[in-house]
């Protein structure tokens, strides 16, 4: 009997998890959306259009028997959470449902001018974006609560692997070195959050919050020279953060200051990371070119 995969929004994570589950035992269907017409991804997955403004067409058709359910898509502006705006109804009624993932995010905890926090910490978002995670969190634990569908909650830190991140801006240019110091990031490779995903869906915890970050928050111009060296590079040129032109997004990354621990993954899911630390990651991803 196959297990039937909807992804709300097949982006970087959701497919690099689809990769991952391929590779497993069980056999698996997969099917999910795009925000507007594109080549097909191939054969194995189907495909839907959702673009967050309107409902999926046939909606509770396409849902029907699906078995696993990943949300991806952010909340969005005078929308809040597009999935639960739209389909809240399909998905409460869904019978065979035994895990949704939502993708969320660690700005939910704000600024902490640089202190730690944990899976159990509370949330305190300092950015409207922040606050709209929060609030599509605790809509889904609303489903939780009143309809019992099986939520889990992934709070990402920066997500990086092959043709993402700071290697892949440094090789096409993109990369600055932003100089602000003890301003902490806390990172995750791809492939880690898709062994997070799969370890919990097959221990399923309703209801569950887990930090998904390496080992090793560390200023983005100490990772940044770190690739440098691994490609044979002389570092790139400082720029005060005082000085750097940014966009929106950047604004609100920069405005916040955290180290972030995983303990939960690890002690309730088992999870080894493969990539425990940066520099192990990008190591392996300088191999790879």
């Amino acid at each position: 009997m196959y297990n039937k995969l909807f992804c709300f929004g097949l982006g970087y994570t959701a497919r690099h998890l689809i990769d991952h589950l391929k590779d497993q035992n069980t056999p698996w269907q997969f099917s999910g959306t795009y925000r507007s017409l594109r080549n097909l991804p191939g054969p194995a997955i189907s495909e839907y259009i959702f673009n967050g403004a309107h409902p999926m067409n046939h909606a509770a058709a396409n849902l029907s028997d699906i078995s696993h359910m990943l949300i991806s898509i952010p909340p969005q502006e005078n929308i809040g959470d597009p999935v639960l705006r739209h389909h809240a109804a399909e998905i409460s009624k869904l019978k065979n449902l035994k895990w949704l993932g939502l993708l969320s995010t660690t700005g939910i905890y704000g600024d902490r001018d640089g202190d730690w926090v944990g899976d159990n910490s509370r949330p305190a978002p300092t950015s409207a974006k922040g606050r709209q995670r929060l609030a599509a969190e605790q809509g889904w634990l609303k489903m939780l609560h009143d309809h019992q569908i099986p939520v889990h909650i992934f709070r990402l830190g920066s997500i990086y692997g092959p043709d993402k991140g700071p290697l892949s801006n440094l090789l096409a240019g993109r990369a600055r070195k932003i100089i602000k110091p003890k301003q902490y990031f806390s990172r995750i490779h791809v492939a880690d959050i898709a062994q997070v995903l799969i370890a919990s869906m097959n221990a399923p915890n309703p209801g569950r919050t887990y930090n998904v970050v390496d080992n090793m928050p560390a200023e983005s111009s100490e990772v940044l020279d770190h690739i440098c060296d691994l490609l044979g590079r002389p570092p790139l040129p400082p720029l005060d953060f005082a000085d750097a032109e940014m966009s929106p997004m950047m604004k609100i990354f920069y405005s916040e200051n955290k180290r972030v621990r995983n303990d939960r993954l690890k002690q309730e899911l088992g999870i080894t990371l493969k990539y425990p630390t940066y520099k192990k990651g990008f190591s392996a991803l300088t191999r790879d070119l």
